[in-house]
């Protein structure tokens, strides 16, 4: 690969907040093209976008640089204790059982989306799917299944089980995230007209519309001139939780491996497991104490500028021009995450479910923790910990649907 115009992660990340600033005060402003424009063209979407286009052009890399490892690992466990801070847990379970049922429609709409798409596209180019041993295409897609059911631990995981060549395994990866990452630019489109998809649904919404503006009501309620002393405080809470999540995962997920490896199918030898499961534990034990106030001094603006940073990061993974080094192996992808949406919307308009599951139990299996709480929070930043919770139970899941979906993917072959 060439080496980008921009190598130094300072200037990056400049530029990236750089980026971050102009979508923010130009979707703010009182000007009609903006107002149209935005209306149009959510400001999310943009904050995903505009990088991979940097990254296209060769200007920045994800491959040269450690901005997506420091945002992932620092910024995503702090950004989600400050969003979980003034969280209503009760409101959160008041939601029901449509949101876990719509996590498990996504979750089979990958265990057979992969194997529905190797005999369609295998169909129509055989070519596509040849390769003898390593370079079985069925082994390089099960890293892939273990990606979108659970996240990078599962994908390792089947890594090793089944042993892809690396030259497939690299195929696979850039296949995974790119097709990933264009799925979710549609559902952060959808979340901006997901009113219209849920009166096409004929769902009821309420439960969502009520946390929502009890959260709402909660900050306006407690909302106060932001202090040197209250920043202090935010900072302190975001990143000592994260200290204590990074200080589990370094100890839990080596004492698994060592001693109880086979807890490994379930992911919980991954650090990144601990790191996100401690900080949304720690947030959620924070709001039930005097902690909570802070919400009035602005913690969850501070964890959504975190959020908004990560999410800059996950754009500069994704590079249009990859569509023609491995076009069959898209072309697959492409299929699969066809299967898995026309899975989702059909259990969602059966069972009436609002748009907002729809999309988080989707992102939960795809995009695991990592990005299921952006999902979210372009509903509303107060249903970021939705996405959390639901990516949580793809870790546990991952490994066991991905091994599924390979062994199918295997007798198909």
């Amino acid at each position: 690969m060439e080496t980008p115009l921009i190598t130094n992660d300072a200037v990056v990340l400049g530029l990236l907040i750089a980026i971050l600033a102009v979508i923010f005060t130009t979707s703010h402003s009182s000007n009609p093209k903006w107002k149209k424009f935005y209306r149009y063209v959510p400001s999310l979407l943009l904050c995903y976008f505009v990088p991979s286009i940097f990254t296209t052009f060769g200007v920045i890399s994800a491959e040269e640089s450690n901005l997506y490892y420091v945002a992932s690992r620092y910024l995503l466990p702090a950004s989600l204790v400050l969003l979980t801070l003034s969280i209503d847990l009760k409101g959160i379970m008041n939601l029901g059982w449509k949101a876990v049922v719509m996590f498990f429609a996504g979750t089979i709409g990958i265990v057979i989306g992969g194997p529905l798409a190797l005999m369609l596209i295998g169909a129509i180019n055989p070519d596509i799917v040849a390769g003898n041993g390593p370079e079985e295409i069925w082994r390089g897609l099960a890293t892939v299944a273990g990606s979108w059911i659970g996240g990078g631990a599962n994908q390792a995981a089947m890594q090793v089980m089944y042993q892809p060549s690396n030259t497939l395994f690299s195929a696979m990866v850039t296949v995974d995230i790119i097709v990933a990452n264009i799925w979710m630019a549609f559902l952060l489109y959808g979340a901006g007209m997901s009113k219209k998809v849920d009166s096409w649904f004929k769902a009821d919404s309420s439960a969502i519309d009520a946390l929502k503006d009890k959260i709402e009501n909660y900050q306006a309620g407690i909302a106060r001139v932001t202090t040197f002393v209250d920043l202090a405080k935010i900072g302190a809470v975001a990143f000592v939780i994260t200290a204590l999540g990074h200080i589990v995962g370094d100890t839990i997920g080596p004492w698994i491996n060592e001693n109880a490896p086979a807890l490994a199918d379930l992911s919980l030898n991954s650090a990144f497991f601990w790191i996100i499961v401690t900080a949304t534990t720690g947030g959620l034990i924070a709001s039930f104490t005097k902690l909570r106030d802070l919400e009035g001094a602005g913690a969850s603006k501070v964890g959504s500028l975190f959020l908004y940073i990560l999410v800059a990061t996950i754009g500069m993974k994704m590079d249009l021009t990859s569509f023609v080094e491995v076009p069959g192996f898209f072309a697959i992808g492409l299929v699969w995450i066809l299967i898995h949406v026309i899975i989702l919307l059909g259990v969602g308009k059966l069972i009436k479910a609002p748009f907002f599951f729809t999309a988080v139990g989707s992102q939960a299996n795809v995009g695991g923790a990592a990005s299921a709480p952006i999902v979210a929070s372009a509903f509303h930043p107060a249903l970021a910990p939705v996405g959390v919770l639901l990516a949580v139970l793809g870790y546990a899941l991952g490994t066991y649907g991905a091994w599924l979906c390979a062994e199918i993917m295997r007798a198909i072959s």
